[in-house]
């Protein structure tokens, strides 16, 4: 009963830039990301097999929420009209690639106010595993369980040279305890979100702070003792930090409460429209890649 949830946004971004922009429809129009993404999941879906699957979308990529604890929460990705800066010809092609998943039949979710991770993270939490999470951020290593069988499908390599990321790949990997990923990032920080961490304090500092202690509050109560299990160094830095430091686990951790509607995330017998899909297939130029996603699961 293995389930996969897709972190789709992700997805489509590493098959835009992944696959060439020659990639185009009859009339023109660019479906590189469409091809890469379908491609990519028929590749998925080959390899581990799932019976459940949920496609995760951005309900907010910049929920209210954490931009009331942390104004300048992903900032620097913001165009001159406050809304996220996307490559001119990806645009287009999302609710193209969305309506193709549509008439699939795949499960696609997104609730307002949260991001693809939050959903992730709380599907990760209240479904029973085997789980993976197929993303290209790291951001997610902190769902990892190896208990409940939780693992990262990590695509920062592309598919043929992806990790299965478990405790121990994050623990060989950072030099931490595996499960101790999201302190991790807490004190690092993470400047493609705009999030300092502990001004001061690099992975190298991080890294070592995880070792000694569970969570970030703990963290803190130990510089105000002056533990000796923190530099003197890095007592005064998270000190100097307090600020952020008391929103970081809220800021920095994946929700797992967010209420998710009823829906069925079992993997159909059939897609919803084969119709619109040969539709689809025709006007987008998407023949191998809708060919090669009905073959995975098996509708071909």
């Amino acid at each position: 009963m293995s389930l996969m949830l897709l972190d789709s946004a992700s997805l489509w971004y590493r098959a835009y830039f992944g696959m060439p922009d020659t990639l185009t429809s009859p009339s023109g129009a660019p479906v590189n990301a469409i091809r890469g993404f379908l491609d990519m999941t028929s590749r998925l879906v080959l390899k581990y097999r799932p019976n459940r699957l949920v496609a995760c979308l951005e309900g907010d990529w910049r929920p209210s929420w954490r931009v009331e604890l942390f104004p300048d929460y992903k900032v620097d990705r913001l165009d001159d009209e406050g809304q996220e800066e996307e490559p001119d010809t990806l645009s287009p092609q999302i609710p193209v690639l969305l309506e193709v998943i549509d008439a699939l039949g795949l499960p696609l979710l997104g609730v307002d106010d949260y991001e693809a991770d939050d959903l992730i993270a709380t599907l990760s939490v209240t479904q029973m595993g085997p789980i993976r999470i197929v993303t290209g951020d790291r951001d997610l290593f902190q769902l990892v369980d190896d208990q409940r069988d939780v693992k990262v499908v990590y695509l920062a390599k592309g598919f043929a040279n992806h990790d299965l990321v478990d405790l121990n790949w994050i623990s060989n990997k950072y030099d931490i305890p595996g499960d101790r990923y999201d302190l991790f990032a807490m004190i690092r920080g993470d400047s493609s979100d705009g999030l300092p961490g502990i001004k001061g304090i690099g992975e190298k500092g991080a890294a070592d702070i995880a070792k000694h202690f569970a969570s970030l509050p703990d963290v803190i109560a130990a510089a105000k003792k002056e533990d000796d299990r923190l530099s003197a160094n890095h007592r005064k830095k998270l000190l100097d930090s307090i600020d952020y430091a008391l929103i970081a686990p809220k800021l920095v951790k994946c929700a797992t409460d967010v209420v998710i509607p009823n829906m069925d995330i079992s993997i159909p017998t059939a897609p919803a429209s084969m119709k619109r899909l040969s539709e689809l297939k025709k006007e987008y130029g998407l023949g191998a890649s809708i060919d090669r996603i009905l073959n995975a699961f098996g509708w071909s």
